[in-house]
């Protein structure tokens, strides 16, 4: 039943057998024999460049920049000194607070040494006991307002470091929003500067929940895809010299499209990826060790049915119905159907009717036949 559905198929398609009488003469088609191949599924997916750091560089005290200490675009170091805040300020009270130290601590000595002499008079029961008491409630007192004193000169000194403002990371530092005169501190909305990392970027791709799944389906063991690799391709659609990594697939769906997020950690030491760029990124989904492949030409659909003519070793013709998978590289996979050594006719199966004999030749892409 099912090779008489597949006649009547062919038959609409417009190649069922003549009814002319006359002999017709032997086509001429181009075959492809079917050989397993290891076959990798790809789909390209627009994406976004980021950096793999960024920066917003901020002042964490008060004051008036007196000097930028970094080209605008420059590479920086992490902790490299970018601007300078006039430090007088903080030196001064850095001053005063080193100042209460030494009297907090002068205090303390002398407290120290009244406890010690109520200590020995207390023994002698030369003095009462409320007074030793409060000679040992005075050092107790001195001693936190050393403690005090201390912990006000660090948080002076920590104040006049933050007058010279560090990069908290390498890399290439952007222009300068703030200049030399102006006015800053910690509640600013506006960064002075910003840095970002680019030596190694990374592509954040928004691919269909279908794809994300199927390229999960290939790393079954993980949520990532480690080892999975993908390419980031130019507007000509050729591929960088460089090839990503793929991180992981966002755990969550876009409520209002669907997609998951990708990200894709790509090696950018020529700095020809720039934070913001568009690129167009190759992802992996599936590979297959020993696929079979009809080009997409050599396939017809009719009647709801996938047809291919096949040429057996007595060079006849023959419509048969196959199982298609994937699309890869203008070839279907094929899912059932078809066995390897087959011979199946890409270029002239318009000409056939079933059980002809034909003249073949191999097919190449770049080959056609002509009528003949």
């Amino acid at each position: 039943m099912g090779v008489i559905s597949a006649l009547l198929a062919c038959t609409i398609a417009g190649c069922g057998p003549s009814n002319s009488g006359e002999t017709p003469q032997s086509p001429h088609v181009a075959v492809v024999v079917l050989k397993p191949q290891t076959v990798e599924v790809t789909e390209d997916f627009p994406g976004r460049i980021n950096a793999l750091r960024v920066a917003e560089i901020r002042s964490q005290v008060s004051g008036i920049v007196q000097r930028r200490l970094f080209e605008q675009g420059a590479e920086v170091q992490a902790h490299q000194p970018l601007y300078q805040i006039n430090a007088a300020p903080f030196r001064a009270d850095a001053d005063i607070a080193a100042a209460a130290l030494k009297r907090a601590e002068a205090e303390l000595a002398k407290a120290s040494e009244q406890a010690a002499r109520m200590e020995r008079l207390m023994k002698a029961n030369a003095t009462s006991v409320q007074s030793h008491n409060d000679a040992l409630t005075a050092r107790s007192q001195a001693a936190a307002d050393v403690a005090q004193a201390r912990a006000t000169l660090t948080r002076r000194g920590l104040d006049l470091k933050f007058a010279t403002i560090d990069a908290p990371i390498a890399g290439r530092v952007d222009q300068a929003i703030i200049t030399e005169g102006a006015l800053v501190s910690p509640t600013d909305s506006t960064p002075l500067a910003r840095i970002q990392q680019i030596n190694q970027i990374y592509v954040d791709v928004r691919v269909p929940l279908a794809s994300a799944q199927a390229l999960r389906r290939s790393v079954p063991t993980s949520d990532k895809a480690p080892g999975s690799q993908a390419a980031i391709l130019r507007d000509d659609g050729q591929a960088y010299p460089i090839r990503g990594q793929i991180l992981f697939s966002g755990i969550s769906v876009d409520a209002g499209t669907g997609d998951v997020l990708l990200r894709i950690l790509a090696d950018n030491k020529d700095h020809q990826f720039l934070p913001g760029m568009f690129v167009r990124a190759r992802i992996p989904l599936a590979s297959y060790s020993n696929a079979l492949l009809v080009p997409q030409q050599a396939v017809t659909f009719a009647s709801g049915k996938t047809l291919v003519w096949i040429i057996d070793n007595a060079n006849a013709a023959h419509c048969v119905a196959v199982r298609l998978g994937e699309l890869a590289d203008n070839s279907y996979r094929v899912v059932g159907g078809l066995k390897p050594g087959q011979k199946v006719v890409v270029e002239g199966g318009e000409r056939l009717v079933e059980g002809a004999v034909v003249t073949s030749q191999a097919w190449t892409a770049k080959a056609t036949i002509a009528s003949r």
